[in-house]
């Protein structure tokens, strides 16, 4: 199958599909398969107002929470996360080259890693906790989904709606770097079972936070 064009969708935002090859996304998917194991586990996160994800999440460099950053995640087990490896890093740098088509001083110093079923979702919102407009970098392994991706302003309208299959890339960046985003839909049993990943989707950001 020839992957599609690259396309921007917004100012600052890209979409690069089958951007991944096989063998990068077989080494993404083992090496989340340990990430998950912790030592800070993959886990539902819980919300302020005690509503419960539906993605699984773990994370890399820094630990996230409903909407902060810390080294340590008080929220799960108390213990500090693992560190982003320095390959993964590289990948984020191959990734914003390719988007933006010209090599870009990106440093990303940590990894949100969601896990999605076939029921899961994500609701409409900004990347927002990070100190710095660095692009979000967005990978994908597993099953298909519909990605939604928005403006600035509000939750709403006007949005564009992406299919992202196993292996594409996503950046957003620059006018676009806080647009709202979520995911309304996956597509169960569109994935690759050569992946590694028998069903349910990967998604992979990285990020540079702009704390110390």
């Amino acid at each position: 199958m020839i992957p599609l064009p690259m396309r921007e969708i917004t100012p600052g935002a890209v979409h690069v599909p089958g951007w991944l090859t096989l063998d990068e996304q077989r080494r993404l998917v083992e090496a989340c398969r340990g990430w998950a194991r912790g030592p800070v586990p993959i886990r539902h996160t819980v919300l302020p107002s005690g509503g419960v994800m539906s993605v699984q999440t773990v994370c890399l460099g820094w630990h996230w929470q409903p909407y902060k950053y810390t080294r340590v995640a008080h929220d799960v087990n108390g213990r500090q996360v693992a560190d982003l490896p320095e390959w993964l890093a590289d990948l984020g740098r191959r990734a914003v080259a390719r988007a933006y088509g010209r090599e870009l001083e990106y440093d990303p110093d940590t990894a949100l890693i969601n896990f999605y079923d076939g029921q899961a979702k994500m609701g409409m919102h900004q990347d927002k906790d990070e100190r710095s407009d660095a692009p979000v970098v967005s990978l994908s392994v597993g099953d298909a989904c519909l990605f939604r991706f928005g403006n600035t302003e509000t939750r709403g309208r006007p949005y564009t709606d992406v299919r992202l299959d196993s292996g594409d890339l996503f950046v957003f960046g620059g006018p676009s770097r806080f647009a709202y985003h979520g995911v309304p839909k996956v597509y169960p049993g569109t994935g690759d079972p050569a992946t590694g990943l028998a069903s349910g989707r990967l998604n992979l950001t990285l990020r540079v936070t702009g704390l110390r």
